[in-house]
């Protein structure tokens, strides 16, 4: 313990230098740039993690969920335990994204699973389960009871949707709650409770030894519609945050308007470092995005989706204790209308930002319960500044001043709102589908995050298509019917993609331009989550049981629940 506290006092300089050479930009005169699983090994080999480890969503800051591994399997029978390790019950629904650090595996569900005598299952919670990586041994959890304030703020049994980032001993998570935590990894089972949180009421070894709390709706008066669910990710001692600000249960005031929706704090101890508010007044509905991180144009960049459709950059170090916006992109056209009741074609961002050879790809998306709508992915270069959006709005009364942006539609043509190109635009491509005239062919809202490797970008939306388009041009090579809705993002591992789908199925392709399904696999119940590997290991999640898949493998078949 005194050697890994001694460690953990130097890693935050280790990882920073590790973090300047490896994320984002290209080594002077090197042809070719780090692959994606070079990417991911390097920023690992800075963590407090075993090699192989995916300690974070996506693996590392840039998001980018290719992986690395050994004789991944192509084929399992989750009823017959063919290939199957071991597999352990999760709660009713699960949304968490799993990771695996250390020896074990993490992940975010409801209290379905009732691993706790003092919540038996009929008590709603949030719920992180802590599982041991080798057994599927049970091992803690971290409870969250819900919210007196209700559905406005805290969703029913929609549980902990977010994925927490993990380095050496200690464990760092957004709740249903609206708040960030610090935990210890090993629970009370150390022997110790570790603090400053030191009044926890049952320190049992089934129990999450906290460390530190802030609570976001208290302490900086953000008020979350239906949840929070960002993914955080860290720079150093640095972690960034999306706040989930958002619309009352109404659906169209926003009660606080001046609170943050991004924010980086310090790690050690909770403390605020910088805030910002932009979406300001323009939140749509939500906001369920998740942070990217890295080197670019020169500096740290920490990027985040807006809960009005707008992709923000802020320079990771903040300037004199606020914010420092570097640049913003609106995802939407501007001709583009936000309504309720599913029939908007102005979209938000649900998905992650994600970083491929120092570009950042991202597309837009609606909460699942408004259903299905047109789609935008983009292609963004991040070293312009300023508004770098394809169009800026004015209007005919004053041709020369660009017109603020309005919440439901920033262009009204009947009020003498017109559009320019912007010079200053940063982007790259925008892919609507090759052909959007249609269904099969076309792009449409997305929950999902893009995954690239070998130039080959594969994005999932939520009408039940795949796509696989060349990531530096946006051409589209193919798509891929589901035929059934996807809430999850792709995994690229050992020349594969992995994607599910909400009948249950894993769709597994080749990584190639020309479309090649090797195989189709239900689950058993709907797939939301992403699988991801570690330590030759295939995790999946469905919708209420873990599962650990390795080849060769064979476990006891569970019982039908």
């Amino acid at each position: 313990m005194e050697l890994r506290r001694f460690l953990l006092g130097y890693r935050p300089f280790i990882f920073m230098v590790l973090l300047a050479g490896h994320l984002g930009e290209r080594p002077t005169g090197a042809a070719e740039p780090p692959s994606a699983v070079e990417q991911s090994l390097k920023f690992i080999e800075g963590l407090q993690v075993r090699p192989g480890d995916w300690p974070q969503w996506g693996g590392s800051p840039l998001r980018n969920n290719v992986s690395f591994g050994k004789d991944i399997p192509t084929g399992w029978d989750v009823e017959a335990g063919e290939n199957i390790r071991w597999s352990v019950p999760l709660g009713s629904e699960t949304y968490g994204n799993p990771v695996v650090a250390n020896g074990k595996v993490y992940v975010g569900t409801n209290n379905g699973g009732a691993y706790i005598e003092r919540y038996p299952n009929k008590v709603d919670l949030g719920v992180l389960l802590c599982i041991d990586q080798e057994s599927g041994r049970f091992l803690w959890q971290h409870s969250n009871e819900k919210l007196s304030t209700g559905r406005v703020h805290d969703w029913p049994h929609q549980g902990v949707c977010a994925a927490p980032l993990v380095d050496g001993d200690r464990l760092w998570y957004v709740t249903n709650r609206g708040e960030v935590l610090c935990l210890d990894t090993e629970g009370f089972r150390d022997g110790e409770n570790d603090g400053p949180v030191a009044d926890e009421a049952n320190a049992t070894e089934t129990e999450a030894d906290v460390v530190w709390k802030l609570n976001m709706m208290k302490e900086l008066n953000v008020s979350q519609h239906n949840m929070c669910s960002c993914s955080l990710t860290a720079l150093g001692d640095h972690l960034f945050i999306c706040t989930g600000n958002g619309v009352d249960e109404s659906h169209i005031t926003i009660p606080e308007t001046r609170a943050p929706s991004f924010i980086c704090v310090d790690r050690r101890d909770g403390k605020v470092l910088w805030t910002d508010n932009s979406p300001g007044e323009n939140i749509l509905h939500g906001q369920w995005s998740s942070p990217a991180l890295a080197k670019l144009g020169g500096v740290q960049q920490v990027i985040f989706g807006g809960g009005d459709g707008w992709l923000y950059s802020f320079d990771a170090a903040g300037e004199n204790g606020k914010s420092k916006l570097l640049w913003k992109f609106d995802c939407n056209p501007k001709d583009s209308l936000y309504v309720l009741g599913g029939l908007a074609t102005r979209n938000h961002i649900i998905a992650t930002p994600v970083i491929y050879d120092d570009l950042v790809y991202v597309a837009v998306g609606e909460d699942p319960e408004h259903g299905e709508g047109p789609g935008h992915l983009w292609c963004i270069d991040p070293t312009k500044r300023g508004d770098v959006s394809p169009t800026i709005v004015y209007n005919a009364k004053d041709p020369k001043q660009p017109v603020p942006h309005k919440r439901l539609q920033a262009l009204v043509a009947k009020d003498g709102d017109l559009e320019r190109d912007n010079k200053n635009s940063a982007a790259v491509w925008h892919y609507v589908g090759s052909d959007p005239n249609e269904f099969e062919t076309t792009m449409h809202r997305s929950c999902g995050t893009v995954a690239i490797d070998k130039g080959l970008l594969f994005i999932a939306d939520f009408s039940g298509l795949f796509h696989c388009l060349d990531a530096k041009s946006g051409k589209a090579h193919w798509t891929h019917d589901m035929l059934a809705a996807s809430w999850a993002s792709p995994l690229i591992v050992e020349g594969k993609v992995y994607i599910g789908d909400e009948d249950g199925d894993i769709s597994i392709f080749k990584l190639a331009a020309d479309k090649d399904l090797l195989a189709e696999i239900n689950m058993g119940s709907a797939v939301y989550t992403t699988p991801v590997v570690a330590g030759n290991t295939l995790f999946i999640a469905n919708r209420n049981r873990l599962y650990s898949i390795q080849d060769g493998e064979s476990a006891d078949v569970p019982a039908k629940e």
